[in-house]
């Protein structure tokens, strides 16, 4: 049976190796899918385009405003899976499980709508971590990212569910 939780999630990403941090807090909604199968979907916050003040503002006005970005994180204790839709230029999924090597794609879309650029990224899940009796209540995945033969970086993500 399908149960959804409102919770308040900190999910923050972060490299071991290279400059790069990003934590996002805001309320998710967790659907339990069976006992230990769990959808968490939360909004992520716009990341606008950089503006160098050095330029003049364009005149043209923006053509439409922009879409929030969804995350949603399929979570069991055997794989992960992070999917981010909804602006309509940058997506990405990440499969992960715990010592196997999985994909990450990203995509890259044009103006063009016929014009669909993705790029695939190998990762090598070195852990993954759930705890949480009967409802996850963190989620832990380290892992490598990839390109052919060449390590790109090692990173963590962590889902904290405050339930």
């Amino acid at each position: 049976m399908l149960t959804q939780h409102h919770t308040p999630v900190c999910l923050s990403v972060a490299a071991y190796d290279l400059p790069l941090w990003s934590i996002v807090e805001t309320n998710a909604t967790l659907y339990q899918r069976e006992p230990d199968r769990f959808h968490l979907l939360l909004t992520e916050p716009l990341i606008q385009d950089f503006q160098d003040p050095s330029r003049q503002p364009s005149p043209q006005p923006p053509t439409e405003a922009p879409t929030p970005r969804l995350l949603w994180l399929e979570i069991s204790p055997y794989r992960v899976i992070m999917t981010m839709q909804g602006n309509g230029r940058f997506s990405y999924r990440h499969f992960w499980e715990r010592g196997i090597y999985g994909l990450s794609r990203y995509w890259l879309q044009t103006t063009d709508v016929t014009e669909n650029n993705q790029i695939r990224l190998r990762n090598f899940t070195r852990s993954l971590f759930l705890k949480g009796k009967k409802l996850p209540r963190h989620v832990r995945v380290e892992y490598e990212l990839w390109s052919n033969q060449v390590q790109i970086g090692h990173y963590v993500m962590n889902v904290e569910i405050h339930l």
